[in-house]
């Protein structure tokens, strides 16, 4: 399989910030599972003759980092956070409520969400914290994390944006949040702008719930604001 061409441009493009191709490793991988979805042999393949690794080498960089997915996660990848902050504060409470809202078990996933442990996710002071799609929500309560995977089924967001999340959903900081975050992750994989794994958040909230503090729609293409 080969990559759309304008997927290989932006390949090309990271690859070229780097003074030795093979660095670009990692970033091609989130492109690998942008294109597919997520981590597949022929991707592997693919990263492997862009960076003049062995498909091998590739592999064993994939295999070591858990936000390389070989297996598809849905649309939506929920990572509830076990270290000790979280686990002390009712992440167990807060799992058990995500899988029971979603119908899957940790470690397994539907065609729309994936639900999953993690490791420290960085953000022990509000705890207990998750992930979706890579985007932070922090202070969420059981009862929270039941709203929220109502709120993927039902809604169905394109784009999935911090500060969106926290809104709706979360409780304590572990700091306040200094700059308004506009871009969204689009898929199960961290959100890049120049990996082409962003958008921006564009999409309106669901009707009744509260805005972003000081969100404004982006303009329109071409227009000002």
């Amino acid at each position: 399989m080969t990559w759309s061409a304008e997927t290989l441009a932006r390949a090309h493009g990271i690859i070229a910030r780097y003074p030795q191709r093979r660095s670009a490793v990692m970033p091609l991988l989130y492109i690998a599972m942008r294109e597919d979805g997520r981590l597949t042999d022929d991707g592997m393949r693919q990263v492997a003759e862009l960076t003049g690794l062995t498909p091998a080498q590739v592999q064993s960089v994939a295999s070591f980092y858990v936000m390389y997915k070989t297996e598809a996660q849905g649309k939506y990848l929920v990572s509830v956070c076990s270290s000790i902050s979280c686990f002390l504060l009712g992440a167990d409470d807060v799992l058990h409520a995500v899988e029971q809202a979603a119908g899957v078990p940790a470690g397994e996933a539907d065609d729309e969400i994936g639900v999953e442990h993690a490791e420290c996710i960085g953000a022990c002071g509000g705890a207990p914290a998750c992930l979706v799609n890579f985007e932070l929500v922090e202070g969420l309560t059981p009862e929270k994390a039941t709203e929220m995977i109502e709120w993927l089924r039902n809604a169905k967001p394109d784009v999935i944006n911090a500060d969106e999340l926290q809104t709706l959903f979360g409780g304590r900081r572990s700091f306040d949040w200094a700059i308004k975050e506009e871009n969204g992750a689009i898929g199960p994989y961290p959100a890049f702008p120049p990996f082409g794994t962003a958008a921006h958040n564009t999409e309106p909230l669901e009707p009744g719930r509260r805005p972003m503090s000081n969100s404004q729609p982006a303009p329109p293409e071409g227009g000002t604001s």
